[in-house]
């Protein structure tokens, strides 16, 4: 599991509260995600179809993101926790 704190385009736009939380299996599959934030309902897709194709933490960490996007939240958790398996 892991929680990342809103991305720069958040800090940009002047809302800086929210997060993404992503959790993770013991294979690195995604189980689900936590996103609380202003435009969070613009998010839900990505989750929605990494969880629906069973996609690890490293497959969505190097999927590319825009910058800047409030998606870039989403890699940033997922590149955590591969940060912490290295």
């Amino acid at each position: 599991m892991r929680t990342h704190p809103a991305s720069g385009k958040a800090a940009a736009a002047g809302d800086r509260e929210g997060f993404v939380k992503l959790i993770f299996d013991k294979d690195d599959r995604l189980l689900g995600a936590h996103l609380v934030g202003a435009n969070v309902t613009e998010m839900l897709g990505e989750p929605t179809l990494a969880k629906a194709l069973g996609a690890t933490a490293k497959q969505i960490a190097r999927t590319i993101h825009s910058h800047p996007t409030l998606h870039e939240g989403i890699m940033e958790a997922a590149e955590e926790v591969v940060r912490k398996k290295s």
